[in-house]
Formats: C-alpha cells, sequence, structure tokens
C-alpha cells in the first residue's frame, strides 16, 4: 500500500506543469535519509526552516530602515513572509511546486547580517561576504548545533542563486528570485512614505501609469505580470514594458530612498559598529562560543570566516547589546 506522501508524489504528476521540480526527482541531500511517510520532501526542507533559530531571529534583524520607532515598519521576518507569499501565488497559477518555492522563500535570508545591508557591507569590507552564500553556510553547516539542516541540493540552489549573476536551476527558484524584488521594492515604499523620507507625490508618474499608485495595485500588476508572461514557458519573466517599468522604479528607490542623506548617516553607524566588532572578536579569540569554534576545527575554517559566520548571525538588539558591553563604559558602584 502506497504511503501517504508516495500519493502525494504521484499526484504531482497529474497536476503540476512539466517543467516543475517534481519532489521525486529531486537530487537529494548530502547525507541520506529516512524518508518520511507523510511529507513529500520539499515540504520537509520548508518545516525544518521554519523551525530554525536562524528563522526566527529574522524578526529582530533590519530590513531597510534601521532601528525604526514605530511597530509597522518591515522587518527581515515580515519581508520574508511576503516574499513568500508572492511566490506561492505565482507558483500556484504556474503549476509549479508550491513546497519548494515556499522553502527557498522561507530561507533565502537567513545569511542576512544584522542591520540589513549596511551590516552586509560592513562584513564584506573586512572579510568577503554575500549574505545569499551565508544562507547556505546557514543551512549546511551553522544551524541545528553546526550539523546543518542537510537540506536538498534544490532548495540549496534557490538560496545561493536569488541574488547572484547565475540564475537558479529550477523555475521554483527563478520565481523566488522575482517574487523578492517584488516584495522590497514595494514594501520599502510603503516604509519610505511612512518615515517622511519620501513623499507619494515624489513618485514619477510614469511608474504610476505602468504599475499603479499603491503598494497592492503594484504587487498585483507585477505578480499577474509574471503569471501571464511565463504560462507554459521553461522560464519565469515579465513583459517588457513592466520590467522595464519595474528596474526603473528600482533605480528611483536607490537615488531617493537606500542612498538619501537620511540611510547614509544611520548606515555609516551600523557599518561602524560592525566593523569594531569584528576587530574585536578576531583579537580576542576566546569570547566566541563554543559551537562556532567547534564547527571551524571540523571545517578546518580560518578565524575571519569563524568571526563573520558569528557576527552575521546576531540580532541588531544582541549586535547593540554586545557593542555596548565591550565598547560602552558600564556603571560599577552603589
Amino acid at each position: 500500500m502506497l504511503t501517504i506522501r508516495e500519493q502525494v508524489e504521484n499526484r504531482e504528476y497529474e497536476y503540476l506543469s512539466p517543467y516543475a521540480a517534481f519532489s521525486k526527482e529531486s537530487k537529494g541531500r548530502d547525507r541520506v535519509e529516512a524518508e518520511c511517510n507523510i511529507r513529500p520532501i520539499y515540504q520537509r526542507d520548508r518545516d525544518r526552516i521554519l523551525h530554525s533559530k536562524s528563522f526566527r531571529r529574522l524578526r529582530q534583524k533590519t530590513q531597510v530602515f534601521l532601528l525604526p520607532k514605530g511597530d509597522h515598519y518591515r522587518t527581515r521576518l515580515t519581508h520574508t513572509l511576503e516574499v513568500s507569499q508572492n511566490a506561492r501565488t505565482i507558483a500556484k497559477a504556474l503549476r509549479l511546486n508550491e513546497d519548494l518555492v515556499e522553502a527557498i522563500a522561507l530561507g533565502h535570508d537567513l545569511g542576512h547580517t544584522p542591520f540589513g545591508h549596511a551590516g552586509e557591507k560592513a562584513l564584506d569590507h573586512v572579510y568577503e561576504f554575500k549574505h545569499s552564500e551565508q544562507s547556505v553556510r546557514v543551512v549546511e553547516y551553522l544551524e541545528n548545533q553546526g550539523k546543518g539542516l542537510n537540506l536538498t541540493k534544490e532548495v540549496r540552489d534557490g538560496l545561493l542563486n536569488h541574488r547572484t549573476s547565475n540564475m537558479p536551476s529550477t523555475l521554483e527558484g527563478q520565481v523566488l528570485r522575482l517574487s523578492d524584488k517584488i516584495a522590497y521594492i514595494n514594501h520599502d515604499i510603503e516604509d519610505a512614505i511612512r518615515g517622511g523620507i519620501l513623499k507619494q507625490e515624489e513618485i514619477p508618474r510614469k511608474f504610476i501609469e505602468v504599475l499603479g499608485d499603491t503598494s497592492g495595485h503594484r504587487i498585483d500588476t507585477l505578480v499577474k505580470d509574471v503569471i501571464i508572461n511565463s504560462m507554459d514557458k521553461p522560464v519565469i519573466s515579465m513583459s517588457e514594458e513592466v520590467e522595464n517599468s519595474f528596474l526603473e522604479l528600482r533605480e528611483f528607490l536607490y537615488e531617493n530612498i537606500y542612498h538619501s542623506p537620511v540611510a547614509r548617516q544611520v548606515e555609516e553607524k551600523a557599518k561602524n559598529l560592525i566593523e569594531q566588532l569584528y576587530h574585536h572578536f578576531f583579537s580576542n579569540f576566546n569570547l566566541i562560543p563554543v559551537q562556532f569554534t567547534q564547527t571551524m576545527e571540523r571545517l578546518e575554517l580560518s578565524k575571519d570566516r569563524t568571526v563573520c559566520d558569528y557576527i552575521a548571525g546576531m540580532t541588531d538588539n544582541y549586535a547593540i547589546k554586545m557593542y555596548e558591553k565591550y565598547f560602552i563604559p558600564q556603571r560599577w558602584g552603589d
């Protein structure tokens, strides 16, 4: 008698697109495991990511705006959830593997540093660092007390290539790649307006005419355009008009939000904080938690690589706590 997992796997061949990544055809894991009787392989990957410590720490990691005072600004966790929602909507419409696309979506930013791209730039300055590569390191080596999550090759490929010049090997990975951009461009506009960095009337009319005048309208336009232009095709793409407007809007955001005087001022402080922590832990390596040093010895890693692994896993609050502990004089006495 077939298990529930085997029944689900067989139904994939009846329903999913011929371009989908079928669970039974996965290239598998680095370490062979017994199959679950209930869940197909990509569903297990999704669940492992969802229950990981790295995923929980995303709630206290910056998306774009560092240490906002309000409760309604995006964090790295809410960004991840919005990416996942966009990706699952597209995957369902195109009859792709939703479990795979959701696993990649939930894990794509596990390797992000505290303080968003400011933290990433700081670590890249002292040691070559890319958050997409770090996400793979997290699931391969750093999670689960240095044992990793032993995820499938398809999920790890999607994590690695969501921000590189290489295209993911699966359409599910390609869906995530676009869904990530759709999410951050739209919610960053919303957060910038809320924070007074950008005004609604400052958004050029040409973008509103093509994409829409609100975050909801823009997401609806972009998601539908991806679906329409990718239906029954071996590649995920947008129409030329929408893609051109989308890319121009992203350039507009870089000029008016990401590189704004307000963002640059706070970003410089965050970069200095991260770089000082790096040099401090490198010079005082005994302060690195034992789980990182054990992984270092087992994999024969360098000290600088290990320090980066430690700092990249910190939340914003924990990084500030460490900075205050080692660099700010503490009160003492009665």
